[in-house]
């Protein structure tokens, strides 16, 4: 998951306005999953790290699998940031599970 983390939120993502940021320790999926891509570009990095991360594993548990540690989660980060730049009004968490059911057939099957 390293690398999915480092690529997508290193600098891919983008997530929440300013105001929360200062709550992202105690964001619900609720929350989270109305986060728009354009909104993300205003948070710091760790914070939009960890919100991608929470979103990523939210989508991969839905859906079956896991995100590898390894070129194919570095490809999931790529979409997401594909995703986000032609879309920027759209919910991140969308973007995200769009990536991954991209990508299903190939990402390991959750144990």
């Amino acid at each position: 998951m390293t690398s999915f983390r480092t690529v997508t939120l290193g600098g891919a993502l983008l997530v929440v306005s300013t105001s929360a940021q200062a709550q992202m320790t105690t964001l619900t999926f609720d929350q989270a999953a109305y986060v728009t891509c354009r909104e993300a570009q205003s948070m710091q990095p760790e914070a939009r790290k960890a919100l991608a991360v929470f979103l990523a594993e939210h989508a991969a548990r839905r859906r079956g699998v896991a995100i590898p540690d390894n070129e194919l989660g570095a490809q999931l980060a790529l979409l997401v940031r594909g995703g986000c730049t032609l879309a920027p009004d759209a919910y991140l968490f969308a973007v995200i599970d769009r990536a991954i059911t991209a990508e299903l057939s190939r990402l390991p099957k959750r144990s």
